[in-house]
């Protein structure tokens, strides 16, 4: 078979042959921390590096035991946590593979679409604005071509290439069209031979990472310094050093929360696979927690609010105006003669201007190939009948500040009345008849847009003229011929409106900002109710220069449309609002785009059908182009946050009840048993707790997620210090000592006295069993800040389920008849003991409820 030619590009035959030879067209494997440095790293923060020093002192005190068993929590806790770090970063590489980079190629004379990782050596490459250079390239032809190469070169001004000139692999085009041959793919590229390659600039670390070095700092210090105070009291109030060194060490371990950064990062990983479930794939796991916190979404119309399912609604020409029939992207029905003849110039003047088309699949029946707009236009043309239409001889490609493209082509008539070249150009109608010759049928068309534009319809203007020296002008965009108006509807997604409305419950602001015509997306914004009453309707152009002013211009309830923005407008709007103090979502789809997606606190992308250099400035891409997703992903960011903190109420309680036995037996100058010792305290922080405080952090959203405006707090506030150190954690540290004191009494034990072992062991399993009770209780009480403990159904969170009864599994197994048991010096409870568990549970959940009511929202 002989090769095609240069502009054909490969035959299917020809590429699927060249792809089993050279293989996928695949980049190296990028590189990675070493999996032996990342355990490391979990093996040296700041709560291991207290844990390891606790274990050195304990050897230095000849307490053997005691330093074994921190060694292992410590190493348990590490092996646990690089385990979550680990599959989260495999998790982000197969959700990774759910927006494969998509190129356009010539095949068999037709341009088609593939995934970029079946492109070979050879084929003919077309490229335009927001594209990825997915393999070496040579220039065959541009058209205004721009290219950004920084991420190579460092230069941030984009270069022009001249025909005949290499494009690279992992450079942008940022304007103009081109096509372009491959030569080299995958690893044979100059992007995979280079070493070292900055990728972007360093971001600020997130709320959560600030929050979550604040509470380590925290907790860190007050763990270290009541340590060293209780025990150092102790033995200024005559213990022996020992037992006061036992007392600190014992307090600061149960105040060190070992299982805290494992349940974050397994939470947020949760968070982020369920958000995929959503088809919202998260590009950084910290912006899980930034989703939460989001206050203002500034969204796009086409694709987003609407379904993006174009298809060509009405033509109007000078001659008159046809309706059509929808068709969706089937071409075979032709339109009948008289809407044929009215429509047909302006049909294939359209069609000429783009490059999108319909395609069938055996599946899928007939659907868009490229930009659905550019497919619906070209099923118009398809309808009307009528030649091939020629291969343009030049191009004028789309730009942000023309709004219009333009292709010159053979004239099919030459010489009748006309030059050898006809002009074709396509646009908004305002950009298109500004360069148009002035007169009624222009004025006419200006009137009918806007008409058109309110109905909710997405208006173009076609225009064009023949000349002989189109291909030597260099601005041959003027005096042109109007030849009609074509009108395109697409209908708002079925379910944005109720997606709105729950932004509007969540207390979160929202604004369209589009490049489409003011009418057009006003019209849209109130049926989806983003627009209602008195909220602003406004020009690009019109925006105050000024931050404050903008931010206080769209910060409004009834929302706001900013219609005909360029990127620099909505570069500008990100800025102003995360200035004013909104934490802002912005979406984009865009190669300019990037810079208002990188600028906003989430950048949202769309995965199906933006550019590749929008979903790599982004934080969230969705792979649905959908509105709703959006709104998903904001109530699993905040339920993150709120399981976050769940789990700090959890832990803190169980503190508190591990802490009361050690400023017991100080207070009472050793007079009073110590009712756990420190092997104890470490077997309910890992042993009993961790499982169940996992679990809360997988707890699902609660149906009134999105009630109310996101609060402006940190991880450890007030009012969770008040619920955990003040209500919850003095119960059940008030259960256990009573639990241990009832027993010790009942033994025969009195004040002052020395217990006999057996029966301080079966005393000492009676407060360890009911604090693990008491933490029983406890996690499902942490389920909710409103509701009672008894009100909660278990089906809302099963893996909770499992963890409580892992949770009393583990208490047989501590307190048991095995091994465990003596190591920590707790034996079975007596019925006294059982009774004094029961009891610790029921106080924990009573509390609760009492303070629920009485903090309760009226």
């Amino acid at each position: 078979m002989s090769e095609p030619g240069p502009g054909a590009g490969l035959t299917a035959a020809q590429a699927a042959r060249r792809l089993l030879d050279d293989g996928p067209n695949l980049m190296p494997a990028p590189a990675r921390p070493h999996p032996v440095r990342q355990l490391a790293a979990q093996m040296t923060h700041r709560f291991a590096g207290m844990l390891w020093a606790a274990a050195a002192l304990a050897v230095l005190a000849r307490m053997t035991t005691l330093a074994v068993a921190i060694v292992v929590v410590v190493l348990v806790n590490g092996v646990f946590a690089f385990g979550q770090e680990y599959r989260a970063d495999r998790a982000a590489e197969r959700l990774g593979s759910l927006v494969p980079s998509r190129v356009r190629v010539r095949r068999d004379g037709h341009p088609v679409t593939c995934d970029a990782t079946d492109v070979v050596a050879g084929d003919l490459v077309l490229l335009s604005a927001g594209d990825r250079v997915c393999a070496d390239l040579r220039l065959v032809e541009g058209h205004a071509l721009a290219v950004d190469e920084s991420l190579l070169t460092g230069e941030s001004v984009a270069v022009r290439p001249t025909v005949g000139g290499r494009l690279l692999c992992g450079t942008f085009v940022v304007e103009g069209e081109a096509e372009a041959v491959v030569e080299l793919t995958g690893a044979r590229t100059r992007l995979a031979g280079i070493a070292a390659l900055t990728t972007a600039t360093a971001r600020d670390r997130t709320p959560l990472a600030r929050e979550l070095d604040r509470v380590v700092r925290t907790v860190s210090t007050v763990a270290v310094v009541v340590g060293v105070a209780l025990g150092g009291g102790a033995a200024l109030l005559g213990l022996d050093l020992v037992d006061g060194f036992l007392l600190g060490l014992g307090v600061m371990v149960a105040l060190v929360p070992e299982g805290l950064l494992p349940t974050v990062t397994l939470s947020l990983a949760r968070a982020a696979q369920r958000m995929a479930g959503r088809h919202a794939l998260v590009r950084r796991l910290d912006a899980v927690e930034t989703l939460g916190a989001t206050t203002f979404i500034c969204t796009d119309k086409t694709g987003t609010l609407t379904l993006n399912h174009m298809t060509v609604a009405r033509v109007w020409t000078p001659a008159g105006e046809q309706v059509l029939d929808s068709s969706d992207y089937d071409p075979g029905p032709a339109l009948p003669p008289p809407q044929r003849d009215t429509v047909r110039l302006a049909a294939r003047t359209a069609a000429l201007c783009v490059q999108g088309r319909a395609v069938h699949h055996t599946r899928a029946g007939w659907v868009a190939d490229g930009d659905p707009m550019e497919a619906a236009l070209d099923v118009l043309d398809r309808r009307c009948g009528g030649p091939a239409r020629p291969r343009p001889v030049r191009r004028l490609p789309y730009t942000a500040s023309r709004r219009r493209s333009a292709v010159v082509t053979q004239a099919l008539h030459p010489g009748q009345g006309g030059g050898s070249h006809d002009l074709h150009v396509l646009g908004a109608p305002e950009a298109v008849l500004a360069v148009c010759r002035p007169g009624t049928d222009v004025a006419a068309a200006a009137h009918r847009s806007d008409e058109l534009a309110a109905l909710g319809l997405r208006v173009l203007a076609v225009a064009g003229r023949p000349a002989d020296d189109l291909l030597a002008e260099s601005d041959p965009e003027h005096d042109l011929q109007l030849i009609g108006l074509i009108a395109l509807h697409d209908p708002p997604r079925p379910d944005v409106a109720d997606a709105v409305s729950a932004c509007r419950e969540a207390g979160i602001r929202l604004i369209m900002v589009t490049g489409d015509h003011p009418a057009t997306a006003q019209a849209v914004a109130r049926q989806v109710g983003l627009l209602r009453g008195e909220g602003a309707a406004l020009l690009g152009t019109d925006l105050p220069a000024d931050p404050a002013a903008l931010a206080a211009l769209l910060d409004r309830p009834s929302g706001a449309v900013v219609a005909r923005v360029t990127p620099e407008d909505k570069l500008r709007i990100a800025r102003a609002l995360h200035d004013a103090g909104h934490v802002v979502a912005m979406t984009g789809d865009g190669v300019n785009d990037a810079p208002a997606l990188r600028a906003a606190d989430v950048g949202v992308a769309m995965g199906a059908g933006g550019s590749d250099v929008a979903r790599e400035a982004a934080d969230l891409v969705l792979l649905d182009d959908h509105f709703g997703t959006i709104v998903a992903a904001v109530e699993l960011g905040r339920a993150t946050t709120h399981n976050i903190r769940r789990f700090l109420t959890y832990h803190l309680t169980d503190n508190v009840a591990e802490l009361a036995p050690f400023v017991l037996w100080a207070l009472g100058g050793g007079n009073v048993p110590l009712a756990i010792g420190v092997l104890q305290v470490l077997a309910l922080d890992i042993g009993t707790d961790l499982l169940p405080a996992l679990a809360l952090g997988a707890e699902p959203p609660h149906a009134r997620t999105l009630h109310g405006p996101v609060r402006a707090e940190h991880l450890i506030d007030r009012g969770l210090l008040v619920r955990a150190l003040g209500i919850l954690g003095p119960a059940e540290a008030a259960g256990s000592l009573a639990t241990f004191l009832a027993v010790l009494t009942v033994g025969g034990w009195s004040w002052g006295a020395a217990p006999a072992p057996a029966l301080l062991a079966t005393a000492s399993g009676s407060a360890f069993a009911a604090i693990v009770v008491g933490q029983m209780v406890n996690a499902v009480a942490c389920r909710s800040r409103t509701r009672p403990a008894w009100t909660l159904r278990w089906r809302g969170n099963r893996l909770l389920g499992w963890a409580v009864v892992s949770e009393l599994a583990a208490l047989v197994l501590f307190v048991g008849p095995t091994p465990l048991a003596g190591l920590l010096g707790g034996t079975w409870p007596g019925p006294v003991g059982w009774a004094g568990a029961l009891a610790t549970g029921a106080a924990v959940a009573v509390v609760d409820g009492v303070h629920k009511a009485v903090t309760r929202p009226r």
